[in-house]
């Protein structure tokens, strides 16, 4: 299987679908507003090829299992197989930059996490993970500098800047491969700024690399 949705600016990408490693409270402001302790290194978590889905296409809410938050991500495409690499080793392992949302099952999570158990059914379900196409990392430039914003019916509800992560894209990918290899197809998600809320169906979505990326989607 390989990436049909997804495309570095219009050109078809030949690659495997692979996990996603996504990284928790690496803005300290969201840590805050769910009152989580603040990290001293990376918080791992993955979900798997399942979650992936079209960002341009509507976004399914699933039903039945409490609220249902919506989290803007930076999403990072690896090109290369990674395996304890340095920061300069993980740029030239970049093979596009896009934006996601990670779908947290927010109540099952926070009852997962009251009993001490692991909260992937919270965030792995199927659907879980839209993301949009991608850009060169060369179009995006500094990593460090990269302006999200997520609008919600017409009001702007998450807005950050990459330079607001606790540790940046490229200290993260090195970190990650330190303890699992990447392998091309796999994607990274940075984290989410402070904002998060519930999504619900009719939402109208403006997801938002700014300036360089916009993405409009609806919730179903």
């Amino acid at each position: 299987m390989a990436y049909q949705h997804l495309q570095v600016d219009g050109s078809a990408l030949d690659l495997p679908v692979g996990k996603v490693v996504c990284i928790g409270r690496n803005y300290a402001e969201h840590a805050r507003e769910l009152n989580n302790e603040i990290p001293t290194e990376p918080l791992l978590f993955m979900k798997p090829a399942t979650a992936l889905a079209p960002l341009d296409e509507p976004v399914t809410v699933p039903k039945g299992h409490g609220s249902v938050h919506f989290e803007t991500e930076l999403a990072v495409l690896i090109g290369e197989r990674l395996t304890d690499v340095d920061a300069q080793a993980a740029q030239h392992g970049i093979a596009g930059v896009g934006l996601a949302l990670d779908l947290t099952l927010r109540d099952v999570q926070d009852q997962l996490k009251s009993k001490g158990h692991p909260w992937e059914r919270s965030k792995a379900f199927d659907g879980a993970c839209p993301v949009s196409r991608f850009l060169t990392p060369a179009s995006v430039g500094d990593l460090t500098d990269v302006n999200l914003r997520l609008t919600v019916n017409d009001e702007v509800r998450q807005e950050g800047n990459s330079a607001q992560m606790l540790t940046p894209v490229l200290a993260l990918i090195s970190y990650i491969s330190q303890w699992f290899t990447l392998e091309p197809g796999d994607l990274v998600l940075t984290g989410t700024p402070a904002g998060v809320g519930p999504l619900k169906p009719g939402d109208k979505l403006v997801v938002e690399i700014v300036d360089l990326l916009r993405v409009d989607t609806e919730a179903q």
